[in-house]
């Protein structure tokens, strides 16, 4: 079968396509004929070596797919193994799509809408009528944020670095949009909000980190889940007592072996696509030997929505 193959770490060019043998059997799994492959953060990761888990080479990158089962169509969640023609899926993140739910709406919805949702309602706990920040809210997480956020009651305050994204961002629902590239970020946040913030998320990393746990108000609470500009942050814990500040981090694989977590929220995502209350926006989608590709285009940051490979091209 053809997939994507990682014999190194490095540049988006160690992507190369491939023929592998399939998968074998493994229990609690299924085999899966891939029809679309996400691209997300993470794998720019594990390409570079820089991933929250091991990798070890040669790799297939890739842990969300949609593809069929037999005669079902089931999108899942995987630790590698995604960018090829089949994979394997433990049943336990597993889940037939409905009829009304597009593959390309599928696909994202896997890893980004459950990272969404419960970063907004496991971590940060929102609730109605607070402000939250949500960065690159135009991307693929983000411009799913802020629409949950918004759905529930809450005030958003989107980040995103381009006219374009911010003018997306309130269109999905947010009530005032910031430049994300500011200098002056925590002073524009503080501005946009009327003060500072209940809760926020962040997923940039170094000063942008710094400035957006700034404008957290006093027994507010932030949730971090990635650092894609490269640099990790630190937390003085003086910083947290002074405002009695809560600081999480959250990797949705620590949800996998979870019996309720991943089905609640997958329902939920689900019900308000075909309600038409949530819209993953659904961005370009590349045949699978332009791995390399795509991934340069989630590094510049160009593009809006959910980047997929089309595995049957």
């Amino acid at each position: 079968m053809r997939a994507i193959v990682m014999r190194e770490f490095g540049g988006p060019d160690v992507l190369r396509l491939e023929d592998v043998p399939e998968p074998g059997p493994r229990g609690g799994h299924m085999l899966v004929d891939v029809t679309l492959a996400g691209v997300n953060y993470a794998d720019v990761h594990a390409r570079g070596d820089s991933y929250l888990a091991p990798v070890e080479l040669p790799y297939v990158p890739g842990n969300e797919v949609v593809g069929t089962d037999g005669g079902r169509r089931v999108v899942g969640l995987c630790r590698g193994g995604g960018y090829a023609e089949r994979t394997l899926l433990h049943r336990r993140v597993t889940w037939d799509v409905p009829d009304a739910v597009s593959d390309e709406q599928a696909v994202a919805l896997a890893l980004q809408g459950n990272s969404a949702w419960h970063l907004l309602f496991t971590s940060l706990r929102i609730t109605e009528g607070e402000t939250v920040v949500v960065p690159a809210a135009a991307g693929g997480v983000g411009s799913l944020a802020v629409q949950l956020a918004a759905r529930a009651g809450a005030r958003v305050i989107g980040l995103a670095g381009s006219a374009e994204k911010r003018k997306l961002a309130q269109e999905l629902g947010a009530h005032a949009v910031v430049d994300s590239t500011a200098e002056d970020l925590t002073e524009r946040i503080l501005d946009a909000a009327g003060g500072p913030v209940e809760a926020a998320l962040e997923m940039t990393g170094g000063a942008t980190f710094a400035r957006t746990l700034a404008a957290v108000a006093p027994r507010g609470r932030l949730a971090v889940y990635g650092f894609a500009g490269g640099d990790l942050a630190s937390v003085p814990t003086r910083d947290l007592m002074e405002k009695s500040l809560t600081v999480s981090g959250f990797w949705l694989p620590q949800l996998y072996a979870d019996r309720t977590a991943l089905p609640t929220s997958m329902k939920a995502l689900f019900d308000a696509v075909e309600d038409g209350c949530l819209t993953p926006l659904t961005g370009a989608v590349h045949p699978l030997g332009d791995a390399a590709r795509a991934h340069r285009e989630l590094a510049a940051r160009t593009g809006t929505g959910k980047l997929a490979l089309d595995v049957t091209r």
